[in-house]
């Protein structure tokens, strides 16, 4: 099945860092990558997004004396939590996973440069009101539907599907091609929110029936 001309392929924080052996491993993150690929060629605009942190971020517990990974801090934007050391810029962890094919990138994304804010979505940073940019380039281009694959379903997919749909997007979301982190219940979590959305769960074979 031809996928319509209005309709973005989001490929999202396939990087080192996020992959096996990665400061911030998604289990099964490289995983993700051979049904990226081939689906790359079939969406008539694709967007990637790669995080791109200074390494004085905010939300690394390296920058918190007394405070260690995946603790809560209270910032001006609401609870964050603290990672470790990750997607550094210009650092190999940054890089986009060797086998992950970015020819056909039309647009790259890099969130999370702002050191006071960290970024889970494509489409704002984690104050909500600061934003990428990606909403006018896709109405510019006469996008109106959203199919989103990567890393993790349940923070930096599932973050840019909601905002996706927000902004007025069909969105779909490819479970076959995303992997997650699942801390404490984030997955469900995010499942559940996002079907109680309206936005669609569900795999390669479906989306190209």
């Amino acid at each position: 099945m031809e996928i319509h001309k209005d309709t973005v392929f989001l490929v999202i924080d396939v990087q080192n860092d996020f992959c096996p052996g990665g400061a911030l491993a998604v289990p099964g993150g490289d995983q993700v990558i051979e049904p990226i690929n081939k689906l790359l060629p079939r969406f008539p605009a694709t967007v990637y997004t790669q995080d791109w942190h200074p390494g004085v971020h905010t939300s690394f517990a390296s920058n918190h004396k007394g405070k260690s990974v995946y603790d809560l801090i209270p910032l001006s934007y609401g609870e964050q939590v603290l990672w470790p050391d990750h997607c550094v810029q210009g650092t190999k962890g940054a890089e986009f996973h060797k086998d992950l094919q970015t020819d056909h990138a039309d647009l790259i994304i890099r969130k999370g440069f702002r050191k006071e804010i960290d970024s889970y979505s494509a489409f704002f940073e984690n104050d909500r009101k600061t934003t990428t940019g990606l909403d006018g380039y896709l109405k510019n281009r006469n996008m109106e539907k959203v199919v989103c694959a990567g890393l993790a379903t349940d923070f930096c997919v599932y973050y840019s599907a909601i905002d996706a749909m927000k902004l007025g997007y069909q969105v779909t979301v490819l479970m076959d091609a995303s992997r997650a982190i699942d801390l404490e219940g984030s997955l469900d979590n995010a499942l559940n929110d996002m079907r109680s959305n309206g936005i669609v769960l569900s795999t390669i074979a479906e989306l190209l029936s």
